[in-house]
């Protein structure tokens, strides 16, 4: 795959390196028509940044992207996931030093699979996982960190 404009790693002024010229952006997929509701967790290839750990399809934001669109593409690209298949819910910011960096979590509904298949060398395992086991698996250190935050923005989306 040839480089996207927004591949590129920055440095900010909270001193910390982040992929994303222009940001990074991940889809938080959570499916409905099970029992309990689920998550699609991608295990990163151990190559990747965070490898061997669970952590969401996502990444860099190209220069004419929204964070939606981005992280639909990212989804597609590394999980397979049908776009057309789910229902953008919100959209939740974190943001570094002054904004410099920023990621934004997706939050999206899904009533099926969404198509969800392994479909780039970046994964090498999808899982749906109930919400409330996902901090029982080593996840990657920023989406360990945001998941407090997330978890109950998952849960008031479902309500």
């Amino acid at each position: 795959m040839a480089p996207r404009d927004g591949d590129g790693w920055v440095t900010c002024s909270c001193g910390r390196t982040h992929w994303g010229k222009y940001g990074a952006a991940g889809l938080l997929l959570v499916r409905r028509d099970l029992d309990v509701p689920k998550v699609l967790l991608q295990l990163r290839a151990e190559w990747t940044h965070g490898g061997g750990t669970w952590a969401l399809p996502g990444g860099a934001i190209d220069s004419h992207e929204d964070s939606v669109a981005a992280a639909a593409r990212e989804a597609s690209e590394e999980a397979g996931v049908d776009a057309s298949r789910m229902e953008v819910r919100l959209t939740h910011h974190a943001a570094c030093a002054n904004d410099e960096w920023f990621y934004d979590t997706v939050i999206a509904h899904c009533d099926d699979d969404a198509g969800a298949h392994v479909a780039n060398a970046e994964s090498v395992e999808l899982e749906w996982i109930a919400i409330d086991e996902v901090d029982q698996r080593p996840l990657h250190g920023g989406f360990a960190a945001a998941w407090p935050v997330l978890r109950p923005k998952i849960l008031d989306s479902l309500a």
